[in-house]
């Protein structure tokens, strides 16, 4: 018997092309993978690229060429649709850790030479220093109630308590606001990312599209050259987009409810049962759905208990979970968004930034005595964003600080609702998102408890969230 071999090809010694060439060789070449590459240069490997990628389209074969890209100083607007891939990786920089400058904030080409742009100037450096006279009002406050422990150096004291004041005052920072972000993706999801970023109606984001590919070329040249904007996007979002706004005529009101289950599978418990039993017997489908269809509540709650009961808290569910959905209606504070937009296993719709939908004010800014500092700061913002929004809806997006709500539509199984509601409703998550976990777990628990029940959620309530963290949501 071949003796068994596990080793890397390193991106040190070979290119990303190369790579992914010698592993799409395998499928068709009996010699090892290092005698595949030791026969391969970049021009043999672009050559393959042309032929079966591009040319038959075997786009899998680019899953192997990876890549790690920088973004620095790009607007948290524009990081959107970077991080809208949902196969891509992603770190960026922390409202929550990190603070901001006065001028860290992005102008947008759209303004270039219209009369708006100045005071859209003026908008952003009140944001800004608002922001940056919150900070030690809030910081005074949370050192008040969380004193320094013993022992604790002051590098540890401020680390531990800069989340707490940072969280808060966040809340008034634009989307213009500058960030940094890293990426690992492979090819085929840069192509994608190109793609929709080069389709894109913000000149900023079509530009970031443009540098993409110009340096991803470096190293996948053949993968990404012919990535290009995209008719389809770029028509039929203006095309839905007139309809939605003018001839169909449906008007903006306030949301009465700010999260609504708006649909479910409603035999979901029992299909994922079924497939539990399917996975693990030699029935056919039909026959395992039917038979737990023929069982009574109580023999459904033991089956139930010996899928889940093993399950710790850092185990994944097994996959027969994702056979049930759920689809959310969600009002949330940009801020909360930020980091719901990560967990991109779900179907997200979110809508365009807007000051429209009200804006959340943090418990501690109030009680800071910086309300109507806060008030002032917001208000102005959604003066500029209705200005802006005359000439550019797109454009104005940019003014909208953290604390203003927006809509978005989620579509996502039971076994990602274990994972969401059980990360973010965790002591350390902001309390924006521990609020939204904790109100879709109440949800998804009202109509399939039996396992639901099994998702390890705190004590703590969203009516306490709201109660203890915020005095407008």
């Amino acid at each position: 018997m071949p003796e068994q071999q596990i080793y890397l090809l390193s991106p040190k010694e070979l290119s990303p092309e190369t790579i992914a060439v010698a592993f799409a060789k395998t499928s068709r070449s009996p010699e090892s993978f290092r005698e595949i590459a030791a026969d391969l240069n970049d021009e043999k490997s672009a050559k393959f690229h042309e032929k079966w990628v591009v040319g038959y389209g075997h786009a899998s074969v680019a899953e192997h060429a990876v890549l790690h890209i920088a973004f620095e100083n790009v607007s948290r607007l524009a990081i959107e649709s970077i991080e809208s891939n949902r196969l891509g990786s992603y770190t960026e920089k922390s409202t929550r850790y990190q603070k901001w400058g006065a001028d860290d904030f992005f102008i947008p080409a759209e303004l270039d030479g219209h009369p708006l742009r100045n005071e859209y100037i003026a908008a952003c450096r009140l944001l800004f220093s608002t922001y940056n006279r919150s900070l030690d009002p809030v910081r005074t406050l949370v050192l008040e109630r969380f004193p320094r422990r013993e022992n604790e150096s002051d590098e540890g004291y401020d680390r531990r308590i800069r989340s707490q004041y940072v969280d808060v005052c966040r809340f008034i920072l634009p989307a213009a606001s500058l960030a940094n972000v890293g990426m690992t993706a492979n090819a085929r999801v840069l192509e994608s990312m190109i793609r929709k970023m080069l389709s894109s109606s913000l000149t900023e984001v079509k530009q970031i599209g443009g540098k993409v590919k110009e340096v991803a070329k470096a190293e996948i040249p053949t993968l990404v050259k012919y990535a290009d904007e995209v008719p389809y996007l770029m028509e039929t979002s203006h095309e839905i987009g007139r309809l939605a706004n003018r001839e169909f005529g449906i008007e903006h009101r306030e949301a009465d409810e700010w999260c609504t289950l708006i649909d479910y599978d409603k035999d979901g418990e029992k299909k994922i049962l079924a497939a539990a039993l399917y996975r693990f017997g030699e029935m056919s489908y039909a026959d395992a759905l039917a038979h737990v269809h023929a069982h009574k509540k109580a023999e459904r709650t033991q089956l139930a208990e010996v899928l889940m009961k093993r399950l710790g808290r850092y185990d994944v569910p097994l996959r027969e979970l994702e056979y049930c959905s759920y689809i959310f209606d969600l009002v949330m504070d940009q801020g909360a968004y930020a980091e719901f937009k990560r967990h991109r296993m779900m179907t997200q719709t979110p809508q365009m930034l807007t000051t429209r939908h009200g804006h959340a004010v943090p418990r501690l800014i109030t009680e800071a005595g910086f309300g109507s500092e806060y008030e002032a700061a917001m208000n102005a913002a959604a003066d500029m964003y209705e200005k802006l929004y005359v000439f550019n809806p797109q454009a104005a997006q940019y003014i909208v600080p953290n604390g203003y709500k927006r809509r978005v539509l989620a579509q996502f199984n039971l076994r990602e609702a274990f994972a969401f509601c059980q990360l973010r409703s965790a002591p350390n998550a902001h309390f924006s998102i521990r609020r939204i976990a904790e109100r879709m777990y109440e949800e998804i628990m009202r109509v399939h408890p039996t396992l639901a029940g099994f998702i390890q959620m705190p004590e703590e309530t969203w009516q306490g969230v709201e109660e203890k963290y915020f005095t407008q949501t």
